[in-house]
C-alpha cells in the first residue's frame, strides 16, 4: 500500500494503534500535540541520534525489520551509558516513495522488539517526505538519580579501564557485508553488460539464457561468519552489564558506550577527565571469527578492535579498589588503567613496545 493512501496520521494510527504504557513516568504517550511525563523524584536523561541512508546504513544487505530493531537500541545504548534506565523513545521518519505502509511496519516491528527488551515506552515522533531516500531521528528519554548518573570526566589516576563484550566484529561484518556487495554486483553488472549486446544483436535464445543467470545470481555463504553479521545487524545495548554492575555495589567513575571505536571513546573519557591512559593490547577483547576475517582480508586485527566502531559495548573505568569484583563478572574484560595526563595515551603491545593511542574511530561528517 502507498504511504499516500494512509496520509500522516492514518499511518501514525496504524504503527502506534495498540501500544501500552509499560513505565509510570509515562503519562500519556501517542495521540496529541505532546507526549506527558512525569520524572518527580529523579534526574532527566535525554538523547537523540540521527540516521541516514548511505550514511549509516545500506537497505542492500539490512532490512528494515534489523534497521528498526537497530534504530532503537543505538539509542538505548546511551542511556545505559549514562548509568540510567531508559524509559521512552520518539521515532521520526523521512521516507520516500519507494517505501509502502508494509515497509515502514516492518521498521516499526524492529524498533517494538528492542523496546519491549528494555521495558521502553513509543510515546511520538513524526513523519515527513523525503527525496533522498531514508532518514531516521530518534530520542531516547531516561532516568537516573542524581548520585548514580556517571559521566565522561570523571576518570582518575590509577582507575582500571574496563570493556564489555568484545571489539571489532561489528566492524568486519561490515567489511564482510561491503566485500560481498561488491562481488554481487560486478557479477550483475556484468551479465547486464552481456544481455544488453545480446539484444542489440537480435540473439533472444542468448537474452533468455543470461537472464535466467541473473535471476539466479549466487547469495554470499556466510558460513562461519553468523557472528560477524549478527554484531552489525542485530546490535544490542549492554543493559545487562549496568544490573551487574550495580548488583556487585561499582559505581563507575567514567563511562561511555562504543560507538565509533575504542581508541576514539577512550580519548573523550581523557580528554574531558584530564588523564591519561595505558592500554594492553593482549588484553584487548577479540572474538575468533574477528581474528579469522581479519586475517582473511589482511587487515591488522588490532587495528580493528581500536577503531572500527558500531561495538555499542560499554568502556568504563572504575576505581582500583573493585579490581575483584570487576574480575569477577562474566563479560567484563580489564584492559589497562588510567595514568597521569603528563603519561599520555599509550597502547603497550604484546611485545611490550609503547606506541601513542591516536583517535581514529569512524567520523560522520
Amino acid at each position: 500500500m502507498e504511504i499516500a493512501k494512509l496520509g500522516e496520521f492514518g499511518l501514525i494510527d496504524r504503527l502506534t494503534k495498540d501500544l501500552e504504557k509499560k513505565n509510570e513516568s509515562t503519562k500519556y504517550g501517542v495521540g496529541d500535540d505532546c507526549a506527558v511525563l512525569s520524572y518527580p523524584d529523579t534526574e532527566v536523561l535525554v538523547t537523540t541520534d540521527m540516521l541516514m541512508e548511505g550514511v549509516h546504513f545500506d537497505l542492500t544487505y539490512i532490512d528494515l525489520k534489523h534497521l528498526g530493531y537497530k534504530s532503537a537500541m543505538v539509542n538505548i545504548s546511551d542511556i545505559f551509558a549514562m548509568n540510567g534506565t531508559p524509559r521512552q523513545i520518539t521515532v521520526s521518519l523521512a521516507l520516500s516513495k519507494r517505501f509502502t505502509v508494509e515497509d515502514v511496519e516492518q521498521f516499526y516491528e524492529g524498533l517494538r522488539l528492542a523496546c519491549e527488551k528494555w521495558d521502553v515506552d513509543i510515546v511520538g515522533g513524526d513523519t515527513t517526505s523525503s527525496y533522498t531516500g531514508l532518514a531516521i531521528s530518534i530520542t531516547c528519554i531516561g532516568e537516573a538519580r542524581k548520585e548514580d548518573i556517571v559521566y565522561r570526566n570523571g576518570a582518575k589516576d590509577t582507575d582500571l579501564v574496563c570493556v564489555s563484550g568484545d571489539l571489532g566484529a561489528a566492524y568486519m561484518g561490515l567489511q564482510l557485508l561491503e566485500r560481498e556487495k561488491a562481488v554481487y554486483y560486478e557479477q550483475y553488472n556484468e551479465l547486464q553488460k552481456k544481455i544488453a549486446e545480446a539484444k542489440a544483436k537480435g540473439d533472444d535464445q542468448k537474452v533468455t539464457t543470461l537472464n535466467s543467470q541473473l535471476s539466479t545470481l549466487a547469495s554470499p555463504d556466510f558460513a562461519g561468519k553468523e557472528y560477524l553479521l549478527q554484531r552489525q545487524l542485530q546490535t544490542e545495548a549492554r543493559g545487562d552489564i549496568i544490573k551487574k554492575l550495580r548488583k556487585a555495589g561499582v559505581r563507575p567513575t567514567a563511562m561511555m558506550d562504543i560507538s565509533d571505536g575504542l581508541s576514539s571513546e577512550l580519548m573523550h573519557i581523557c580528554k574531558q577527565s584530564g588523564v591519561g591512559c595505558r592500554i594492553f593490547e593482549k588484553e584487548l577483547p577479540i572474538d575468533y571469527q574477528t581474528a579469522v576475517m581479519a586475517e582473511e582480508m589482511n587487515m591488522n586485527v588490532t587495528t580493528c578492535a581500536l577503531n572500527g566502531g558500531e561495538d555499542y559495548e560499554l568502556l568504563f573505568t572504575v576505581p582500583i579498589g573493585d579490581l575483584d569484583k570487576v574480575k569477577e563478572m562474566e563479560d567484563v574484560r580489564l584492559i589497562g588503567h588510567i595514568t597521569d595526563q603528563k603519561f599520555g595515551h599509550v597502547l603497550v603491545t604484546r611485545d611490550n613496545q609503547e606506541f601513542e593511542l591516536k583517535a581514529q574511530g569512524w567520523n560522520p561528517l
